[in-house]
C-alpha cells in the first residue's frame, strides 16, 4: 500500500498542474520532445467537446455568439499577447493591460507571459535550429506539436522580465486554466439566462458553451496556429529577411492582421503589420480607435525606410 502511494501521490500533484501550471516538473525520464499526453487531456477534451453540437443543435443567436467570441478574443491575442505583451509596440495602462491579459486568457491559449516568453524566443531564434516551432521541423511540429511537448510546458521568465515584474500578470500566467473555466461558465450562464427571458432566441445554456466556447474556441486556436505554421510555407516575400515568413491576404484576414508575417518579420517593432493600405490589418484599426479614446498610446509606426527597403534594394 505505501509503494503504491507513493506512485499516486507524484501523479495526483501532476494531474494539478492542469490548474496550477507553477507546480509542474516532468516525470523522471521524460523525453522533452514527447507529447505530454497526461497534461494535454483538457486539450484534447476541447476538442471532443465540439461534437456537442450535434446535440445542442444551432441557432442564429449561437453563431452570432460563436462569431463574436472569436472576434473579441483573436483580438485579444493579435493586438495584446502578441503586439503588446511580445513586441511594446504600443503603451497602455496598468488596468487596460491586466483587462485584455484577462480577456486573452479565454481564448486557452496559456497566460500572456508564457505566449510572450515563447514568441520572442521565436524572433531570436526564427526557422533556426533553436526556433521552437519552424516549419522546417514538420508541419505538425510547428502546428501544434511543440506546446503539446514537455520541453516549451514552463514560462521562461527570463525572456519576460518586463512583464515578470507584475504580480497580476505572474498569477495570471500560474493559473491560466481558471480564466477559460469561468468564461466557458459565464456563457452557460448566459445561454440559460437567454432560454428564460428571451426565448424567442431559440437558445439555451449548453448551445451557448458548445458553440460560444468550445467550437470557437478550437477554431480560434488552431487559426492562430497558422501563423506558425502556415504563414512560414505558404504566401509572397517582400522583404529578404533571415527567415521563410510569408505575407498571406487570406490569413491576414482570419487572424485580423497577423498575416502580413512577413511584413512583420522584416520589422517586428510596428504596432501595424499591414504596412500598406490594401493591407488589412483590422487589429491595428482598432487599436487606432483606442489610441484616440485614450486607452492605448504611441501606436509605434513603421519608418519609411524600413516599409521602402525592397524599393532601395531593387534600385541600388
Amino acid at each position: 500500500m505505501g509503494a503504491m502511494l507513493t506512485k499516486v501521490k507524484p501523479c495526483m500533484n501532476y494531474l494539478l498542474t492542469w490548474l496550477d501550471s507553477g507546480r509542474y516538473r516532468p516525470l523522471s525520464g521524460d523525453d522533452p520532445e514527447r507529447v505530454d499526453w497526461l497534461r494535454i487531456l483538457p486539450f484534447i477534451g476541447l476538442h471532443l467537446a465540439c461534437l456537442g453540437v450535434i446535440y445542442v443543435g444551432v441557432s442564429a443567436t449561437a453563431l452570432a455568439v460563436f462569431l463574436a467570441s472569436y472576434l473579441v478574443r483573436m483580438f485579444a491575442i493579435t493586438a495584446f499577447y502578441h503586439r503588446y505583451f511580445s513586441h511594446r509596440t504600443f503603451k497602455s495602462s496598468r488596468p487596460v493591460q491586466f483587462l485584455f491579459a484577462l480577456l486573452g486568457a479565454t481564448a486557452t491559449q496559456r497566460g500572456p507571459l508564457w505566449w510572450a516568453a515563447h514568441h520572442r524566443h521565436h524572433h531570436r531564434h526564427a526557422d533556426g535550429p533553436d526556433d521552437p516551432h519552424s516549419p522546417r521541423q514538420g508541419f505538425w511540429w510547428s502546428h501544434m506539436g511543440w506546446f503539446l511537448s514537455r520541453r516549451h510546458f514552463a514560462t521562461d521568465l527570463a525572456q519576460v522580465p518586463d512583464l515578470a515584474r507584475y504580480p497580476e500578470l505572474r498569477l495570471l500566467d500560474r493559473f491560466d486554466l481558471l480564466v477559460p473555466v469561468a468564461y466557458a461558465a459565464f456563457l452557460f450562464g448566459l445561454g440559460a439566462g437567454l432560454e428564460r427571458w428571451a426565448p424567442g432566441l431559440g437558445t439555451n445554456g449548453w448551445q451557448l458553451l458548445v458553440w460560444g466556447y468550445f467550437v470557437s474556441t478550437v477554431v480560434l486556436i488552431h487559426v492562430t496556429l497558422t501563423i506558425n505554421s502556415l504563414a512560414h510555407v505558404w504566401g509572397s516575400r517582400r522583404y529578404a529577411t533571415r527567415d521563410d515568413s510569408r505575407n498571406n491576404w487570406l490569413l491576414a484576414l482570419l487572424t485580423l492582421g497577423e498575416g502580413w508575417h512577413n511584413n512583420h518579420h522584416h520589422f517586428p517593432g510596428s504596432a501595424r503589420q499591414g504596412f500598406f493600405w490594401w493591407e488589412v490589418d483590422i487589429s491595428y484599426y482598432v487599436l487606432w480607435v483606442m489610441s484616440k479614446i485614450g486607452l492605448v498610446s504611441h501606436l509605434k509606426p513603421v519608418p519609411e525606410r524600413i516599409r521602402n527597403a525592397r524599393r532601395v534594394q531593387a534600385r541600388t
